[in-house]
Formats: C-alpha cells, structure tokens, sequence
C-alpha cells in the first residue's frame, strides 16, 4: 500500500464489550458529527500487524457502558459516520436470542434474512425532498456473510449457514405468543438492533452483514426461565472473545476481494426525484452517501 493510498476500512458494529480488538495497533478514536447528531460514541479505529493493508472501525452500538436502549441507537448516525469515514464494509455483531432448538447458547449465524418488527425507527437517508427505493429483497451482503461463515468455521465455532432473524422493537422481550409466532414464521433467532442497520447499509452502499451469537433462548423454550441472568452473562462474555477470533480469520479474506464491495453501487437505480428538484441543502448533507450522483 503506498502512502498516498488509503487503507481500507471495515466498519464493525457491536453490543457492549466489543470496542476494539486486543492486539491493534495505531488506535485512535475520532469524533464524527453528521446531519443526524451523534453516533453512539467515538470511533476507534486500529490495524492489526499482520495486515496493515486493512484498518477496523469499531463503534459501540448501545454507546459505552450500553447507555442506549435498542429504540434509541442513533441508526442513521452510526451508519453515515462509519460511510463518511470510508468504510465500504460493515460488520454487525449482535446478541440473539434463539428460536431453534439446534442454535445453542454460544453458537453463531450468519443470518441471509429479516423480518421487521420495529415500530417507527428511522430508517432511511431518503426524506425532505429526496426519495430512493433501494433493492432490498436479499438484506445482507452474500459475500461478506460468506466470508464471515467461512471465518467461523476456521476458529471452531459452531455456526449455522443462514436463518431469518426477527428485529423487535423492545426493550422488554417476547410474550410467549409472540415466540411461539415468530418460530411458525420460521424465523431462526430474534434481536433489536439490525434490520434498520441494514436498511441503512444498504442506501450508503455498503457491504453489510450480521454475525448473529445466541446468548440464550427465547422464551418460546420450556424450562428455559430457569437459567439465570449470570449464565447468560457468561455466554455474553465468552461470545465477545468468539467474536474478535472470527473477525481476525474474516479480515484477511476481506482484504482479498478483488474490485469494490459489492454494494457500491446499491443506488444507481434508486433515487427516482427529478435531480433538478432536489433541494441544494439535501444534496450536501447527504454527499458522502449521493455525492458522486450528483457531480
């Protein structure tokens, strides 16, 4: 990589604990504003030695000491800073629960599917005088899901190859009739956080997928009641270390992608308002994500 090159930068978004990596170098955090306010906290981005070639953005979803409830993550916010700083990738690791009985407590999937249960979340760039319907009929980006499962399986997790995860508004949990609903839909595991993340991926082109971990089952499990909140929490615990080895085994893979992410270009097609009525303000507030249609 010569001076004058950027590095490539993948974006990692993840629960409480997962900040940054052990092992980085050159970590620094920067301070992002954007016409949505604030991310969730400061960015910390880092390399690890052995591919220098590749910087980790990481952002802390909930904020640091997981201040925000999943209703109130700044989505929008998150999104553009991580766009706005270059990335072209992202990596969404999430807490889950399970709706299977094959996905145990500790196991991961690399979800290919949503279905949004969330009430009145922000989730488009495309407002005040700018519209665009992006093609969203498959959520994640295949090729980083595949990356990402490929990972795993290097490190020895036990993950499961796709399923269909149920993005809930919370913060209370499922009644019991809705788990029970969710698994008639065929869903694979419930979360909070990440069918507006990948909406919002998807409008700033960028190559977005989720690395699902079970920290439990949801309450669709009998006799599951009985575990208790420090085993969870254990699961929580050990799920970040799994986490951070299959980040480390993803990384070099992703540096090997020949070309562009494969969602640069997710709004050639989309934005349909005649260009010439756009309003000028929403053209330079939304330039990191639309500027380059708008030259």
């Amino acid at each position: 990589m010569s001076p004058a090159q950027p590095p490539l930068r993948v974006g990692i978004i993840g629960g409480s604990g997962l900040y940054a990596m052990s092992g980085l170098q050159q970590v620094r955090e920067v301070e992002v504003e954007t016409p949505f306010g604030a991310p969730s906290a400061p960015l910390v981005l880092g390399r690890l030695p052995e591919h220098d070639d590749v910087e980790l953005v990481f952002l802390a979803r909930h904020g640091r000491g997981h201040t925000l409830n999943p209703s109130e993550v700044p989505y929008r916010a998150n999104i553009f800073a991580l766009k706005s700083l270059g990335c072209s990738w992202v990596i969404s690791v999430s807490a889950v629960g399970s709706l299977r009985e094959e996905v145990h407590p500790g196991h991961v999937v690399l979800i290919d599917q949503f279905i949004d249960r969330t009430k009145g979340r922000a989730s488009t760039f495309f407002d005040q005088g700018i519209v665009a319907h992006v093609s969203f009929a498959d959520p994640v980006c295949e090729t980083l899901r595949g990356m990402l499962l490929a990972a795993a399986r290097e490190v020895g997790a036990e993950a499961h190859d796709g399923g269909t995860y149920v993005c809930m508004e919370g913060p209370a949990f499922s009644t019991r009739a809705e788990s029970h609903l969710y698994r008639s839909w065929g869903a694979r595991v419930i979360g909070m956080t990440n069918l507006p993340e990948a909406k919002l991926a998807r409008e700033a082109e960028l190559s977005y997928a989720t690395l699902a971990m079970a920290t439990d089952f949801d309450c669709w499990h009998t006799g599951h009641d009985a575990v208790t909140v420090d085993q969870v929490i254990a699961v929580l615990h050990a799920n970040v270390q799994l986490a951070q080895r299959i980040l480390r085994a993803a990384v070099p893979r992703i540096a090997a992608h020949p070309g562009p992410a494969p969602m640069h270009a997710a709004l050639a097609t989309a934005i349909i308002t005649d260009r010439s009525r756009v309003p000028a303000h929403r053209v330079d507030a939304l330039r990191p994500i639309i500027g380059k249609y708008f030259t």
